[in-house]
């Protein structure tokens, strides 16, 4: 009669918004002794959000969360538990109050079916049947003293021993031999507390504290009888006289006790109650842009802290950036950490913009909540939809545009708006020589021949498809130059002076061109795409096109 049960999904951690029973029954006339090999469940105060819960009969015997290495909540240990009757009821529960926190495991148990023993029993109005350690026999039963006591002659009682001991329970009860009747002559007695790293031991002395001494106007001086407290790396300190030392905070994990009688005199002794706490840490301070959590008056060890940044602020240690920060109390009284600071993030440069650039208007290095407006090179360029585009530097360290339309900024070219214009008459023949920067999208295109072109765009030259083929060729892409931002044929075409001659990357001249037929103009126009773009500025800008819907009379130019 044995089996296991555990918490959904383990050993995998469970799911919040769990709640499963488990009703263990064993035959009447035995108990059900209940084992954790494991439980890891979140810890709280009184276990209230994740739990396991333990019933007999409807009533609360248990209720278990934390594990065993938490400073809260409340862990069963490795001792088995024992059913009052043949009857068990556990239901483990989770909330839902931070699921994506949930990494505790939950439990594992073995459960078994156990004669009943007598050591478990209710106490008798006599009380308990062994003062300190009950082992269930077959048919009966035996009393054992822990260490550092010895049984006395009625096989159930247990009193302290001179010879010494060690005592690593959290508390305890200690006192000089027959307390509170006089100590014998001629003792000397040591008994040594000692529990775990991380805990400090407190003495706590009863009122009815006397020990043989010698009264000086100094105080009590403790010639003959004493009991000398002993802790490492500090002074002992001998106690006696008629007054209680009450409570003593040793802020240690270890004290000796050694009590001593010579053969004369008579001391009626000392007794004390022993306690144990976690070793304090130090207040961890504040974070600048930053909260520690939890915030508490006092931190004890195994506590932990978290740190998390404002909004916008990034994690730092040792410089260097962490996602995620806690420390814990170590059993020395020291953080395992230092805190970290919290630093602005940034969103590193803004995207550049082909065209333009970026104005800061508030904020710096491209911290977060910077403010930065594109704008594009007038005249030259102007910002599509002419939208007055802001981005901010935000938490996720992304700029973001107050347009929840624009992602990102385009700068369209300028047409038809030379920076120059002519103000006189304009004439093919007998006219004068183009002042500079007048008709900047004007190009010279050499190749067997050569003709005149326009820029429409920044990679693409319009031309006559006459000057591109003849006698029914169409001319090599490789056999064209292009000169432009001049008005002077010589100069462009000297490249000493003019080193601005571009190379075409494909040529479209019209199907419907008939190159052979030197004295047809239909279909003249053709298209040359450049291998870069050209960057516009006062000698090098595109000319307007027609409106896509505009209409035209034929026979008439303009």
């Amino acid at each position: 009669m044995h089996g296991e049960i555990h918490s959904p999904q383990y050993p995998q951690p469970y799911p919040p918004n769990s709640l499963e029973q488990w009703d263990l029954s064993v035959p009447e006339g035995f108990q059900i002794r209940l084992t954790f090999t494991h439980l890891d469940i979140e810890a709280s105060d009184n276990c209230y959000y994740d739990s396991l819960t333990v019933l007999y009969n409807g009533k609360l015997l248990w209720k278990f969360c934390g594990n065993e290495n938490s400073g809260d909540g409340n862990h069963p240990g490795h001792q088995p538990i024992l059913s009052p009757g043949n009857t068990l009821t556990l239901i483990f529960q989770s909330d839902d109050s931070n699921p994506e926190r949930h990494q505790n495991i939950g439990f594992i148990a073995q459960f078994q079916a156990i004669d009943v023993d007598e050591c478990s029993a209710p106490e008798t109005g006599n009380g308990p049947l062994c003062s300190q350690i009950c082992l269930n026999t077959l048919g009966s039963y035996l009393c054992a003293c822990h260490h550092g006591y010895e049984l006395r002659s009625d096989q159930s009682t247990c009193i302290l021993s001179c010879g010494g001991g060690i005592f690593d329970e959290p508390e305890g009860h200690l006192s000089s031999p027959g307390y509170p009747n006089p100590s014998s002559q001629a003792l000397s007695c040591q008994y040594v507390i000692s529990v775990e790293d991380g805990f400090t031991v407190s003495l706590n002395f009863s009122d009815n504290f006397q020990v043989e001494s010698i009264d000086t106007e100094g105080g009590p001086h403790c010639l003959h009888h004493w009991l000398q407290v002993v802790l490492p790396n500090r002074e002992p300190v001998k106690l006696c006289g008629k007054k209680s030392p009450g409570l003593i905070d040793t802020n240690s994990n270890s004290v000796t006790l050694e009590y001593h009688t010579d053969n004369e005199g008579m001391s009626k002794g000392w007794s004390l109650d022993y306690s144990t706490g976690r070793v304090k840490c130090p207040i961890p301070g504040r974070v600048t842009r930053g909260r520690v959590t939890p915030s508490m008056t006092e931190y004890f060890y195994r506590d932990h802290i978290y740190v998390r940044c404002d909004q916008g602020y990034k994690l730092m240690m040792n410089g260097q950036e962490i996602k995620s920060f806690s420390t814990v109390c170590q059993n020395n009284g020291q953080w395992h950490l230092p805190l970290p600071e919290c630093h602005i993030i940034d969103c590193g440069e803004p995207e550049p913009l082909l065209n333009g650039g970026v104005t800061f208007l508030s904020g710096s290095q491209n911290q977060y909540l910077s403010v930065v407006r594109y704008h594009c090179n007038e005249p030259f360029y102007s910002l599509e939809g002419d939208q007055n585009v802001t981005f901010t530097c935000e938490a996720d360290r992304q700029w973001r545009s107050n347009h929840l339309a624009v992602t990102k900024p385009t700068c369209l070219p300028v047409c038809g708006q030379p920076t120059q214009r002519i103000n006189v008459h304009m004439r093919i023949l007998g006219g004068r020589d183009a002042p500079p920067n007048t008709i900047p999208w004007q190009v010279l295109i050499i190749s067997s021949s050569r003709g005149g072109g326009m820029i429409i765009a920044d990679k693409w030259i319009m031309t006559a498809a006459h000057v591109l083929a003849y006698n029914g060729q169409q001319i090599s892409k490789d056999s064209v130059r292009i000169y432009l931002g001049g008005t002077d044929v010589k100069t462009m075409m000297n490249s000493s002076l003019n080193p601005e001659s571009i190379y075409a990357e494909s040529i479209y001249v019209h199907p419907g061109y008939d190159s052979k037929d030197d004295s047809s103009y239909d279909n003249d126009i053709a298209l040359i795409k450049l291998k870069n773009p050209l960057t516009f500025r006062a000698a090098v800008m595109p000319v307007c096109l027609p409106a896509k819907d505009s209409s035209y009379t034929a026979g008439v130019m303009g």
